[in-house]
């Protein structure tokens, strides 16, 4: 940025309450030039040092005897300035319709997590009850009722492990359609127990569903759409889980009355998780998956960059194979090619308690231990 003496714009003015005007002899400034010297401010071409009236120094005066100090700072940019931040938020064109839908499929999935916390709660209550729950077993012993409760939980902490090798492999278009899968033959097998054993294998099965959702909604959501309402979308996905929860409580408390209204608590689920699927089977893979594998050598590198240009242009409702799409792949690839050489030493399990990491660690942790203290505390 150069700064001249060129008086056009109005200067900037700082003034200070604590001192009088100035005097008469007005205080010698400098006129500096971007490169360094000093510069002519009637020339263009040469750089000499010269009195300037814009940019004043201190005056020989003492402070304490010195009146109000006027700064008048003009800058001019120059001909040969460049800007000295570039323009780093260049923003994708996008339209909202092609955005909802591979937004909303995802995050059916955690409509479906949070949908079982909810209609669980009624869902004990019904299995219960001698005259409600429509079955023999129904005098559950507090392990037995324990499992029910926490059977998904334990299925979504088993999902979870299992997940890690097969995630790269399945990609999360396909991880998100088995999940759904899950979620269904889930609550199909839950809804139509003829004893405990069913009931807990098919609580089992949601539970995996749970793991495996939980795992590819935040990566598909955030590798397909545009970068400037990424963190957004993320988000609202966690308001799904919320608004999960909520249906789950409604949907209770109209079939709380009803025989084998735990039946229907359950299966209430099983349209949902059907749409998901369908959903998700009509959705393209994700691009940034496709250049991973491409980049990782796991195929022809032509035919995945073929594939994601076609992906990215369905998600933004683009012809297939046009120009965006194609330089912005193009982009992406080199993106990635950089990171992955600089991350190709693989990490270890004890990063976790390194580093940026253990503090993330440390407060994640905290808050869970805050929760549970908590919670026997409500009560009281």
């Amino acid at each position: 940025m150069a700064y001249s003496a060129i008086t056009s714009p109005p200067p900037l003015r700082f003034h200070s309450p604590y001192h009088h005007q100035p005097p008469k002899p007005r205080p010698h400034s400098l006129v500096f030039c971007s490169c360094g010297n000093q510069k002519n401010p009637t020339s263009k071409t040469s750089c000499l040092f010269k009195p300037s009236k814009n940019i004043p120094i201190f005056s020989p005066q003492p402070l304490l005897s010195a009146p109000k100090l006027r700064f008048n700072v003009q800058y001019s940019a120059g001909e040969e300035a460049e800007p000295l931040v570039t323009d780093a938020t260049n923003q994708e064109d996008f339209s909202w319709s092609s955005v909802i839908l591979p937004f909303f499929f995802p995050a059916l999935g955690g409509l479906l997590f949070g949908y079982d916390i909810g209609a669980t709660s009624g869902a004990t209550l019904s299995l219960q009850s001698a005259e409600l729950s429509g079955i023999s077993w129904f005098n559950l012993s507090a392990v037995q009722l324990g499992l029910v409760v926490s059977g998904s939980l334990y299925g979504a902490l088993l999902g979870s492990l299992l997940v890690y090798p097969i995630a790269d492999f399945l990609g999360r278009r396909r991880e998100l359609i088995a999940a759904a899968s899950l979620y269904l033959f889930g609550g199909l097998v839950t809804g139509y127990a003829p004893g405990l054993n069913v009931l807990l294998l098919g609580r089992l099965l949601y539970g995996l569903g749970i793991g495996l959702a939980m795992h590819g909604a935040p990566l598909y959501i955030a590798e397909t759409c545009p970068s400037q309402i990424r963190g957004t979308l993320i988000s609202l996905k966690e308001l799904f889980i919320v608004l999960g929860i909520l249906m789950g409580f409604l949907v209770g408390s109209i079939q709380i009355n009803a025989v084998g209204g735990w039946r229907y608590m359950y299966g209430f689920g099983v349209p949902i998780s059907l749409l998901m699927g369908l959903g998700m089977w009509s959705l393209p893979p994700s691009p940034r998956w496709l250049l991973l594998r491409a980049v990782q050598g796991k195929g022809s590198f032509q035919e995945y960059k073929e594939k994601a240009i076609s992906a990215l242009s369905k998600l933004r409702g683009r012809p297939p194979g046009d120009k965006v799409s194609e330089k912005q792949i193009e982009e992406s690839l080199v993106s990635l090619k950089s990171a992955y050489k600089e991350d190709e030493t693989e990490g270890s399990f004890l990063e976790v308690f390194q580093g940026p990491s253990l503090k993330a660690f440390v407060i994640g942790g905290g808050l869970v231990l805050f929760q549970q203290v908590l919670l026997p505390l409500c009560r009281l």
